[in-house]
């Protein structure tokens, strides 16, 4: 009974609530330890679901901020312990930062970089004693139904089962830290801010650009009126390419072998050339270690292959979301957040083909793609209209961006207002204003934005995305991107998914209270998916 009684103090603790009681539990850290001791009230206790790839970082984070993780649950520990194994290996420094052709770093840099070489080693170290330590779970069902420890949860699994699990973890009271982009369907997005609103945890979306610098800028310069009146965004990203596969055929067990080439390769087709690929990939068998029915979920069945898993499931229409999906969240966050964007009245796609299966259903989405959406005005602001690019392709230089200025090839945002423009890049970085003279009134906008902690300084600063979180949890600080906020943000992305799925030369009429499309029924199925057999939201 006094177990129970001491362990229910610390869990009221973490829920976030404020008052009297909570207060009175609180004991300075410099009378029970000195400088840096944490109390055990202070430390929430987390599960980890999905530990291979952005899981690692995530969980890094919070080890790193004093919180401990208890638990932890991959369908795959051999890629999860091959990952952190790579992460402890040194690595000898070489080359230049930026390439070949950049300024050899001066001594002091150079110092500084070995410096933090070392730094990321010791925390890669101690994030490999932490997956040591923690209990192993398969099915993240069974972990929420023993562990009743934990005090929260971080999702960082495919985006198809970000839905069931953060919906089970949320009503049974656990605060929830998920993956961007939040969900892979509207619906699931939907019924994830509901179960928010109505349990009271505490949530965040893994964007963590949204806690940068230069996020907190973009907001502060636009509702300041630098730009003015902002009537169009461009946003592109080199995603997918170089990063996973996508406008790929899916692989089949028993392919049949595609006709021969007549003379000089006239029939290299691209149809004759997808069934070249498809016999290519073959069949692979699931390995073992793998639980490959619980990564499917609640999506259809499909045959095991080493192009879907790890990593690569983001371009495969069944569990990612593309390119918008995943860049999404760290391009079109900030004009939204920016400029107090809503719902889209109106959403339409051009695009590269789809990979195809055997039956000619899309199964991966395109290579490249524009998606333009349509926002009405706000008040005295007027209608926005914002243009994603992605695959490689990138937006028009727009007339007042000086000719000497490059543009990323890797991904940005360019804002185009009455006054001039503003150019981000991805994840809200390194925000320019143009002209140039821009500059002199954005120096006296006040910081009236919230910024979270950082770790580091100047360049190499780090916003503390997931502490923000914690110290939400424990009543400290508000959830920067909560899901009230992310997810109406991963509708907007969504339905550039939507309409992609819907076809092309279509232009779908968004009613966001409703949920529905409203002129076109049979698009409305796929703001949601049937799921398999044995699965329910």
């Amino acid at each position: 009974m006094k177990k129970e009684r001491a362990q229910l103090s610390r869990r009221k603790f973490v829920t976030g609530t404020t008052g009297v009681a909570v207060s009175a539990m609180i004991i300075p850290r410099h009378v029970l330890g000195g400088a840096g001791y944490q109390a055990p009230s202070d430390t929430v206790h987390f599960a980890l679901i999905g530990c291979g790839g952005q899981g690692k970082t995530d969980s890094g984070e919070l080890i790193q901020g004093g919180q401990k993780m208890v638990a932890m649950c991959d369908v795959d520990y051999g890629y999860v312990d091959r990952e952190i194994d790579r992460m402890t290996r040194p690595r000898p420094m070489g080359g230049r930062p930026g390439g070949p052709n950049a300024p050899t770093p001066t001594p002091e840099q150079a110092a500084r970089m070995q410096q933090m070489q070392q730094q990321q080693l010791a925390r890669a170290q101690q994030l490999k004693e932490a997956y040591q330590s923690a209990k192993r779970y398969t099915d993240y069902r069974k972990l929420l139904e023993e562990r009743k420890d934990i005090d929260a949860v971080v999702i960082a699994t495919p985006d198809h089962t970000h839905a069931v699990i953060g919906k089970a973890a949320m009503e049974l009271g656990k605060h929830a830290y998920i993956e961007k982009p939040l969900t892979w369907s509207i619906q699931e997005a939907r019924v994830l801010r509901e179960v928010a609103a109505r349990t009271g945890v505490v949530t965040q979306m893994g964007n963590m650009g949204h806690s940068s610098e230069g996020a907190a800028l973009i907001n502060e310069w636009i509702q300041a009126g630098i730009l003015g009146k902002v009537t169009e965004v461009h946003i592109w990203t080199n995603r997918p390419v170089n990063f996973w596969p996508q406008g790929v055929p899916r692989p089949q067990a028993s392919a049949a072998a595609p006709p021969a080439a007549g003379a000089q390769g006239r029939d290299w087709s691209a149809r004759r050339v997808n069934q070249a690929l498809v016999q290519a990939m073959g069949a692979e068998g699931v390995p073992a270690g793998v639980d490959w029915d619980l990564f499917l979920g609640p999506a259809p069945e499909v045959p095991y292959h080493g192009i879907y898993h790890p990593f690569n499931w983001r371009g495969w229409v069944d569990w990612g979301t593309g390119a918008v999906g995943d860049m999404g969240a760290h391009l079109i966050d900030h004009p939204y957040w920016a400029l107090g964007l809503t719902y889209p009245k109106s959403v339409e796609a051009t695009f590269s083909p789809f990979g195809l299966d055997d039956q000619n259903r899309p199964v991966s989405y395109p290579l490249a793609s524009q998606i333009v959406y349509h926002f009405p005005a706000r008040g005295a602001a007027p209608p926005v209209k914002l243009v994603w690019v992605d695959g490689g392709l990138m937006a028009p230089r727009p007339a007042a961006l000086p000719d000497d200025v490059a543009l990323n090839p890797g991904g940005g945002a360019i804002f185009i207002g009455e006054k001039g423009i503003l150019v981000h890049g991805t994840y809200g970085a390194n925000p320019q204003l143009y002209p140039q003279s821009l500059h002199e009134a954005a120096a006296r906008v006040p910081k009236t934005f919230f910024r979270v902690a950082k770790s580091g300084e100047g360049q190499f600063a780090q916003a503390l995305h997931r502490m923000n979180w914690i110290h939400a949890i424990r009543g400290r600080e508000k959830a920067i991107c909560s899901f009230d906020y992310a997810s109406r943000l991963t509708e907007t992305m969504l339905l550039g998914c939507v309409a992609m799925r819907a076809g092309q030369g279509k232009r779908l009429y968004w009613d966001g209270q409703a949920g529905q499309i409203t002129n076109d029924p049979s698009a409305n199925q796929l703001l949601h998916r049937e799921y398999r057999k044995g699965w329910t939201l």
